[in-house]
């Protein structure tokens, strides 16, 4: 009788539960061989496979040596992912990122152009120093990011799927570089802040990484596997105290809509952009941590990362000595 009773709805929700099961799986065996490699950078893995998995993109911030490249290096191998890294640099002009046309001639003297792809079709790209290129080569990137395609003597050339670009800055060294834009930021989906490691870890990094052997990360999932769970993740259910607290959150950051902290200490807010990104980053939190659906705890985890590089602090907040984390750890208590 209770069978007979079951609905569609019914049937397609013990469908997901099971998809879901087995993503649980993938996710864990991708942490687990992380884990082998990147020591003591539990956030920002975390971090950094929420914003994969919602299928977006990430800014690495942390100073030189705290294993920012051998990260993405490492997600690359094992995600299945065809990784490929470009340094940045004051010189380095559009076409090294997204490819150029160069002319061949066949064995009967005719020519005709052809295009050579550059290191930005890949599903994995590694911005290193992104901030020392110039606004030229940024905006080159940010159609790729934002279009996930590039256009070339008005050719249309679409990129791999599926396409991440996870880039690093050095907070520390700004001499000589070119901030990035608040139009680029904002299609970052989340900051990531890379911390020095703490003493156990760092003794872990001493004993693995100055012998004769190193662990090696090796491939759990393939690049189709990724865009399975990547589907799957749109498709979670979000409590409705979820989204109301988002909207709450990314609201409250906005000056004159009410919030006393936003009116005080902040320049500009946050758009929806910030709305979605949360969205899709608390059901990819949810997922990667075991859970079926996301929670309120999600919201103020991410709080941070989502909102930090998409809002300014005004002179008053600066003269006080207050830093944006500290206003959105406010906000996120005053939402949540």
């Amino acid at each position: 009788m209770t069978i007979l009773a079951q609905t569609e709805p019914a049937l397609d929700s013990r469908a997901m539960v099971e998809e879901a099961e087995r993503a649980l799986a993938d996710i864990a065996k991708a942490r687990e061989s992380v884990a082998r490699v990147i020591f003591g950078q539990e956030s920002v893995v975390e971090q950094t496979l929420v914003a994969i998995l919602a299928g977006g993109h990430a800014l690495l911030v942390g100073v030189p040596g705290l294993a920012k490249t051998k990260l993405v290096e490492t997600l690359g191998t094992v995600l299945g992912l065809d990784a490929r890294r470009v340094q940045f640099t004051p010189d380095l002009m559009p076409s090294d990122i997204v490819g150029t046309e160069v002319m061949d001639q066949d064995d009967t003297g005719r020519r005709s152009f052809r295009f050579v792809r550059g290191p930005v079709f890949a599903q994995l790209l590694m911005a290193d120093e992104i901030n020392r290129a110039s606004p030229r080569t940024q905006s080159a990137l940010l159609q790729s990011m934002q279009e996930y395609h590039v256009t070339v003597a008005g050719e249309r050339h679409d990129l791999p799927a599926p396409f991440h670009v996870l880039a690093t800055q050095n907070p520390l060294e700004q001499e000589g570089t070119y901030p990035l834009p608040e139009a680029q930021l904002d299609r970052f989906l989340c900051q990531v802040d890379v911390h020095y490691p703490s003493i156990e870890a760092e003794r872990r990094i001493l004993m693995a990484t100055t012998g004769v052997a190193e662990d090696k990360a090796v491939a759990v999932m393939t690049a189709d596997r990724l865009r399975e769970i990547q589907t799957l993740v749109r498709r979670m259910p979000v409590p409705e105290s979820v989204v109301d607290a988002i909207l709450s959150l990314v609201r409250s950051a906005r000056p004159g809509q009410g919030s006393t902290e936003a009116d005080t200490h902040v320049a500009w807010g946050p758009g929806p952009r910030a709305s979605q990104a949360m969205m899709t980053c608390v059901r990819a939190r949810a997922l990667y941590e075991g859970r079926l659906a996301p929670s309120i705890d999600d919201v103020r985890a991410l709080a941070e990362p989502i909102l930090q590089h998409r809002m300014a602090l005004n002179f008053a907040a600066r003269a006080e000595g207050i830093g944006v984390r500290e206003v959105i750890a406010r906000l996120a208590r005053q939402a949540a």
